[in-house]
């Protein structure tokens, strides 16, 4: 399941985007955390201290290693070098799993010691650079995780949860479309809920599953203009809690004394993301994965790469969970979060 959190910048979402992790680490599902803001604090959210979190491989500079990996044997694919951020799979690509042992996941992913015996990774774009400064686009950073969540068959039971950069900047690309539940995390302000009413015209087209959460609530009048200003999208609100307080300060307690109220609050988000599996579409998921390729292509893919990329593309190709069900560890039904 891939889940994405987003939101304005300081109203919570990589707080609660961790908080996520942990419930379902110590729920005994295997997750991989993916931090893609282009502030980079989901590592220090989930335990690392800031050398360890300063040490993480940064996805952006493996960038060359990835593609190359992906490519595979794909014919339409003449090298590396011609991949663009949205290049799509096609036969004799690699695809990914989640928890593979694969080169991808050997450069990038770290092992996370939280609460709970899951398999859980963390994987970083990697922040900006004294080099980046004037001359790159963090976007170039991100594409190298829309790169392998355009590769990445994944089942029930299973997460990858990615922070997402904050506000609109998320529509640069069309990782938007890549989720199957994305939530939108929004303090009870004008400012708060204006992200929600851009978010959800840019995705009303594409059948985003969209759900917000309201933070930093502090009485029935919060949740009230919340839920006059998103309706039913309105999905749960978090309090305050002196548990993340004692988290941001570096000592985090057990997670099972997170307060009852945002312990269920998570639970909802499982649940939510559970649910959203029956309503999986890999047709429109690949369909939407070239729409976008072909736009990225004409608008500078091909400039750059001096290719058709067009031609990347595999009509008969359609991304869906049999095609990795070889390199599948046996299925069990998955842990359901206390």
């Amino acid at each position: 399941m891939k889940i994405a959190f987003v939101g304005k910048g300081g109203s919570g979402k990589t707080t609660l985007s961790s908080l996520f992790i942990r419930q379902l680490a110590a729920s005994g599902i295997p997750v991989m955390a993916v931090d893609a803001d282009i502030n980079q604090h989901l590592g220090p959210a989930l335990g690392l201290d800031e050398d360890e979190a300063a040490k993480l491989p940064a996805m952006g500079a493996r960038l060359p290693l990835i593609k190359d990996y992906l490519r595979g044997t794909n014919p339409r694919i003449a090298s590396a070098d011609t991949m663009i951020k949205t290049t799509p799979p096609g036969e004799g690509s690699r695809l990914l799993r989640l928890h593979e042992d694969n080169p991808v996941h050997a450069a990038c992913a770290r092992p996370l010691d939280l609460e709970g015996d899951a398999d859980v990774r963390l994987m970083a774009t990697g922040p900006f650079t004294e080099s980046d400064l004037g001359v790159a686009c963090y976007h170039s950073k991100v594409g190298a995780v829309e790169l392998c969540l355009n590769h990445l068959v994944d089942g029930r039971g299973e997460y990858v949860v990615v922070d997402m950069t904050a506000g609109s900047d998320s529509f640069a690309s069309g990782m938007f479309t890549r989720f199957d539940t994305t939530f939108l995390v929004a303090e009870p302000t004008r400012k708060g809920v204006a992200v929600y009413r851009q978010y959800k015209e840019y995705a009303r087209d594409f059948g985003v599953s969209l759900h917000v959460v309201g933070n930093k609530v502090q009485g029935p009048d919060d949740v009230d203009f919340l839920r006059e200003e998103v309706g039913e999208d309105l999905l749960v609100t978090f309090g305050h809690s002196d548990w993340v307080r004692a988290m941001e300060k570096g000592r985090p307690p057990r997670f099972d004394t997170l307060e009852p109220a945002n312990r269920a609050a998570l639970r909802a988000l499982y649940e939510a993301a559970d649910a959203s599996y029956e309503r999986r579409d890999w047709e429109r998921y690949t369909r939407q994965m070239v729409h976008f390729h072909l736009k990225n292509a004409e608008s500078w893919g091909n400039a750059k790469t001096g290719a058709d990329l067009a031609a990347q593309v595999d009509p008969a190709f359609t991304l869906n969970e049999s095609l990795a069900a070889d390199r599948r560890p046996a299925s069990s039904p998955a842990p359901q979060p206390a």
